[in-house]
């Protein structure tokens, strides 16, 4: 990197922390603030009543304050990332990064608190006293030994989990990746042979884990700038090192490696070598962690023993070890059971959690994350990205069902799938929304086929569906193109193996499905040859004739493409007398819940017939969700105020649907402020038939609808579930390009759901 580079980069992180406000927290309430009453309980007198409870029983102040889900992160910076000991000021930077991990990671709130306190006893005295205000506490860059004395103070005398991350979530890390290094290379804890260099916190702590893991005391072999830790040396010596102790004759690094199996490094650059490299067991494991710059550079290593498995600490080699990895993940079960400790069974419970996620195949999400990167189990991929969505639940699952098991939560769970679900939906906006339509989708196995069965997207859904749900995807695609695209992405699933393959190029029903598909469309001006030509290069009409042939139960196209080109298709093959597309249905889901959102794009200017038909099918359809619909028809005009032929069709539709009873709510027309606010509504309308705020917005034209959709996706950061296409009798559905993988599977649960079940 050039001069001019550096200094680039180092401005474009000072203007990070800078723009467009100093720092990167703030502090936000979560109750509202607007009016007198508000006042009157958020504060005198209706806070009284609060304090009153908590000092009855103490226990409530996790229901009634933030403690619950607030730790502190505590440093006196004296030993700030490899800056050394820059004073707990200059510290301040570090700690707001990581509350923010915290908080993007596990929704953990967290203060930042840096004390100008050198002597170890003092500062964890303070740390002690700030048990009322904190559900845990994390301890940060805090020098070697003092951070010992520290933690074992605090965890002494307090009641709420202490962790000190520099030590235990680099070992919990380390010990991830060690573990599914040994799998890759066919080896056991019981057996290896540890060299490892710094004995600093983070060292000791990762060798204690490896001794809880397996590893053992006998076989491993510390060394720090003084040399080997061994029997009788005084220099530089403390009881964590000399646990450690080797009664031996041997004093230096060279003079201990050969034979390792494992080299841990957690001291600084350059002090292995490759000829060291060469020195070690058969498929040696090399973690040089030292940051910025490793123990020995990988490049060298690999070229000195190529099948060598190697991590290191940065992001641009393979198997970063990131802390991250687990801190965010252990507070969160920790605080969720109401732990008083993180104890052993924690920490490896957090380890075995992160490590068996890495041998799961790759989520699409981790995968979008880092676009690019090959993410398939194995020497280069020994641990889970930190943008892997799946840890939340998995870790911190793993985390809470040993508190339990050990006896140190104060809140049991009785139902921790029940709590993995909401895990899972804090990350997967989907989640809970979605749970009703998989459990209908269970009911059943339905064949699903993928027009675009060569996308990664379409891959990524596959896998997932053969995971997590009874249907049973087949893909339209060339089969060399898709085990290629799978091996790639790092799936487990290949064609034929896993799933069906409808070759275009070569399939022997061509002749079956041309002949189908010619005859449908033989008075529709459709030749032979064209017939021929169309099911050797169109997969959506290969799937649509599929579904005809009954040789699947639904269709999903569209990942390219525009909507209504497919849809010519799906209608050709898949429209009948009782079955024919009235609308594109979107659910948009919200911060504060869903929104559906029709007609998005079947019928660019529906006549009032069809307006009424959209409206009917968008109720039918907003009940899989579990939700009672309440439809609002909107327009610019606000209850008859304006002629807009526009207005006067949903006008019309209203006055269709009024002729019969409906199971449902609607009304209209008005403006979407209007649909949104019911005390406008009443303002405007007093006594209107809606009740609360409207939850399907059908417009009388497909671009208004379509707007709203993308306005809300891309502004709002609303995630859609859709497009649903309604009137086919689940038989098809067309998505749009920007739909992602878990868009995907929600599609195919929705898909794979019998008619029965909502309608």
């Amino acid at each position: 990197m050039t001069d001019s580079q550096k200094e680039a980069t180092r401005q474009a992180a000072l203007d990070y922390h800078a723009l467009p406000r100093p720092g990167k927290l703030e502090i936000r309430a979560t109750k509202p603030m607007a009016n007198g009453r508000d006042l009157s309980r958020a504060y005198s007198p209706g806070v009284a009543e609060a304090c009153l409870e908590i000092k009855a029983d103490p226990s409530t102040a996790s229901k009634y304050t933030t403690r619950g889900n607030l730790v502190a992160v505590v440093t006196n910076g004296s030993a700030v990332l490899g800056l050394g000991n820059i004073g707990a000021l200059a510290s301040k930077p570090v700690m707001e990064g990581k509350a923010v991990l915290f908080k993007k990671f596990a929704n953990i709130d967290c203060f930042d608190i840096e004390v100008n306190e050198s002597d170890p006893e003092k500062l964890a005295e303070i740390v002690c006293a700030l048990e009322p205000t904190f559900g845990a506490i994390n301890l940060e860059d805090i020098k070697a030994p003092d951070c010992f004395i520290v933690e074992r103070i605090c965890r002494e005398r307090m009641n709420i989990p202490v962790f000190h991350d520099d030590q235990h979530g680099t070992a919990i890390v380390v010990g991830a990746a060690a573990t599914n290094a040994l799998h890759v290379a066919g080896k056991t804890f019981e057996e290896i042979k540890v060299v490892s260099t710094g004995g600093g916190a983070a060292g000791i702590a990762c060798l204690n884990m490896l001794v809880k893991l397996g590893v053992k005391r006998e076989n491993i072999w510390l060394c720090d700038v003084h040399g080997l830790v061994h029997v009788g040396r005084e220099i530089d010596m403390n009881p964590e090192k000399a646990a450690f102790a080797q009664a031996t004759d041997l004093r230096t690094l060279g003079e201990v490696i050969g034979g390792a199996d494992l080299f841990l490094g957690l001291s600084g650059p350059n002090i292995m070598t490759p000829e060291m490299v060469k020195a070690m067991a058969k498929r040696p494991v090399v973690f040089a962690l030292a940051n910025p710059d490793p123990e020995i550079m990988p490049d060298l290593a690999r070229a000195a023993v190529p099948d060598a498995i190697i991590a290191t600490g940065r992001s641009d080699f393979p198997n970063q070890v990131n802390n991250v990895l687990c801190f965010p993940f252990i507070f969160r079960g920790a605080l969720d059971v109401g732990a008083t400790e993180i104890n052993d069974a924690m920490q490896v419970a957090c380890v075995q959690g992160i490590a068996e996620l890495a041998r799961a195949s790759t989520s699409a999400e981790a995968a979008a994350a880092y676009h690019g990167e090959q993410m398939t189990f194995g020497a280069d991929y020994l641990i889970p990205k930190p943008f892997d969505p799946r840890l939340s639940g998995v870790v911190s699952t793993a985390v809470a069902r040993a508190a339990m098991e050990s006896g140190v939560a104060a809140r049991p769970m009785a139902d921790l799938e029940a709590y993995k679900a909401g895990l899972d939906a804090s990350k997967f906006k989907s989640a809970l929304l979605m749970r009703p339509v998989f459990q209908a989708a269970s009911t059943a196995s339905r064949r699903i086929v993928f027009a675009e069965g060569e996308d990664e997207r379409v891959l990524r859904a596959a896998q997932a569906i053969l995971e997590e749900t009874t249907e049973q995807p087949i893909l339209i695609g060339r089969p060399e193109v898709i085990a290629r695209r799978c091996e790639r992405a790092g799936l487990s699933i290949r064609p034929e193996r896993d799933f069906n393959i409808v070759n275009p190029q070569d399939d022997p029903r061509y002749r079956d499905y041309w002949e189908t598909y010619h005859g449908l469309m033989a008075r529709k001006g459709v030749t032979p040859d064209l017939a021929r030509a169309i099911m050797r290069t169109n997969t959506t009409a290969i799937g649509a004739v599929m579904v005809h042939r009954n040789e699947a139960d639904s269709l999903i196209c569209g990942t390219f493409g525009e909507f209504r080109w497919h849809m010519k298709y799906v209608n050709q093959v898949l429209q009948d007398e009782s079955r024919r597309p009235h609308g594109a249905l979107s659910m948009m889901i919200l911060e504060d819940g869903p929104l559906f959102i029709a007609d998005t794009h079947v019928r660019v200017t529906p006549n009032p017939a069809q307006l009424a038909e959209t409206a009917i099918g968008a109720a039918r359809h907003v009940r899989r969700f579990g939700i009672a619909p309440k439809v609002a028809f909107c327009s610019q005009s606000q209850f008859g105020n304006q002629p807009d032929e526009g207005a006067e069709r949903l006008r019309q539709a209203i006055a269709l649907l009024d002729e019969a009873p409906r199971d449902f709510t609607y009304e209209g027309e008005m403006t979407i402020d209007a649909a949104l606010d019911p005390e406008l509504r009443e303002r405007l309308l007093p006594g209107n038939r809606m009740q609360g705020a409207a939850n399907v917005l059908v417009f009388a034209y497909a671009d208004a609808a379509s707007g709203v959709r993308n306005i809300l996706k891309m502004k709002a950061g609303g995630l859609e579930v859709g497009p649903i296409l309604m009137g086919m009798g689940n038989r098809a559905h067309i998505v749009t390009p920007s739909i992602t993988a878990r868009g995907l599977l929600n599609m195919a649960a929705i898909a794979g759901t019998p008619v029965a079940h909502y309608g």
